[in-house]
């Protein structure tokens, strides 16, 4: 990593995790498969950002852990990237393994159980397909009809103001990093 630190990818341990290179990665891995429009790729940093915004909304008063874990709900893909589900399906159950590991040690490293609570999971993954909703509409051509029976149709009066921004990568992480560290310091209040 850029860190200097050396992540084993078979047996990871949240000693090997730093939120700069999560940042970094995540801030140059592109959704959609780069599939969007506009200048910049939308990054998975922008999509994670987005998604705690969403979650934080859908579930006001929600403890600040919580947000940190929907902030932190595709990092794992700092390392292995963001692959559409239907390649995930191919790969199969190794790809799932990969993942829960990494995320455990995630979760460790920022002080989240390894595996979370299964209502918040169900809550960030809510969270998760309003964004993916906003995406798709916004940036990657679908229509509403299209987006509305792939996703679901988002909660009424969500998504009129959610505003997907492509920005260039360095200012992504930048907001992403100081997102983290705006979470950890309200979980340490």
């Amino acid at each position: 990593m850029l860190s200097g630190r050396r992540l084993d990818l078979l047996d990871p341990t949240p000693m090997d995790i730093e939120i700069a290179d999560i940042a970094h990665g995540l801030a140059f891995v592109a959704r959609w498969n780069g599939q969007t429009s506009g200048d910049w790729p939308y990054s998975v940093a922008e999509h994670s950002l987005l998604v705690e915004h969403i979650f934080a909304r859908q579930n006001p008063g929600i403890a600040a852990r919580w947000r940190l874990a929907a902030l932190l709900h595709d990092a794992p893909e700092y390392v292995i990237g963001d692959m559409i589900s239907p390649v995930k399906a191919a790969i199969g159950p190794d790809y799932a393994e990969l993942d829960q590991r990494l995320t455990a040690a995630i979760h460790l490293r920022f002080g989240l159980p390894a595996a979370l609570p299964v209502a918040i999971k169900k809550a960030i993954k809510a969270a998760d397909t309003v964004s993916a909703w906003a995406e798709a509409v916004q940036i990657a051509g679908f229509t509403r009809d299209e987006a509305d029976r792939l996703f679901g149709r988002p909660p009424h009066g969500l998504v009129p103001d959610l505003s997907i921004r492509l920005r260039p990568p360095v200012q992504v992480r930048a907001d992403y990093t100081a997102r983290h560290q705006q979470l950890l310091a309200e979980i340490d209040a």
